[in-house]
């Protein structure tokens, strides 16, 4: 008896705290939900609120429409789908190279470095790759943000595909290669095709990569032609005065296509963070 009241009691105690999490989590959001739904007066209101007295539209319909963020999402369509498709191509080969020739001594370099590279701040680099992409002549095209996204997003989605290539029998290849196979038609007809849920977590993770960053959407781009979604939030922040009711309406604008896109591959997405777990 004793032992199911502490089996009980300890059950209870992990979902309050998961509540608790939850709320923690989640409160953010609706929080900025609720900012985007108000007017300016409720929004500047001495005493905030969860309640919405006069719900409205407003917000919305300026930032998609007045301040031109139909034209940002775009950008970060074309720059974030770029990148993602670029960082899967290095990431299958890589991955697959680490993962069937990870004695080689070039492989183990090669692995040590993207390893390093992980623990080093972007910031740190951006000074660097600024001067690179002006010397380049690539400042002020989606093109640096390209690069810059397939840099920082490769190492971990290459660890990734590594992982789940791990699993895969090596007699699968070699029963392929007795029957005539190279190995690029062995990696686009057998391999690439098993791992379609690993691979789709992989794109996820690299497009979100993408789609969220800040920092070198803020400092490649000063023109408005190729400024991505979340630099164009800055808009809404003056130097006196802020516009609560639009940047909360493109903060939610923001997450939208993320949360749509991760709704419906979800069952991927976990099924390929979990493929690699298990070696044999």
């Amino acid at each position: 008896m004793a032992k199911k009241i502490s089996k009980s009691l300890s059950i209870l105690v992990i979902y309050l705290l998961l509540i608790i999490f939850s709320i923690i989590c989640i409160f953010p959001i609706v929080w900025m939900v609720i900012s985007a739904l108000k007017p300016i007066t409720e929004i500047r209101q001495a005493i905030p609120t969860l309640t919405i007295k006069s719900p409205t539209m407003g917000n919305f319909y300026r930032v998609l429409f007045q301040a031109g963020f139909s034209k940002y999402i775009r950008n970060s369509f074309i720059i974030s789908l770029s990148a993602t498709v670029l960082s899967l191509i290095i990431a299958v080969m890589a991955g697959y190279g680490f993962s069937r020739y990870y004695k080689q001594r070039l492989i183990k370099i090669s692995n040590l470095t993207m390893v390093i590279s992980q623990m080093i701040p972007g910031v740190l680099l951006l000074v660097p790759l600024y001067m690179t992409m002006m010397k380049l002549g690539l400042l002020e095209t989606p093109y640096s943000l390209i690069i810059a996204y397939t840099t920082f997003a490769v190492p971990l989605c290459t660890f990734m595909m590594s992982s789940f290539f791990d699993t895969v029998p090596i007699e699968l290849e070699e029963a392929a290669e007795m029957d005539g196979c190279s190995k690029a038609l062995i990696i686009w007809k057998i391999i690439i095709p098993i791992s379609l849920p690993t691979l789709i977590s992989t794109g996820l993770y690299a497009f979100i990569t993408s789609w969220n960053e800040f920092m070198f959407g803020y400092v490649f781009m000063s023109t408005d032609k190729w400024r991505t979604l979340t630099p164009a939030i800055m808009i809404f922040k003056g130097a006196n005065l802020i516009d609560w009711g639009g940047l909360m309406a493109g903060s939610v604008v923001a997450i939208i296509p993320v949360g749509i896109i991760f709704l419906f591959i979800q069952r991927y997405f976990f099924a390929g963070l979990m493929s690699g777990s298990i070696k044999g």
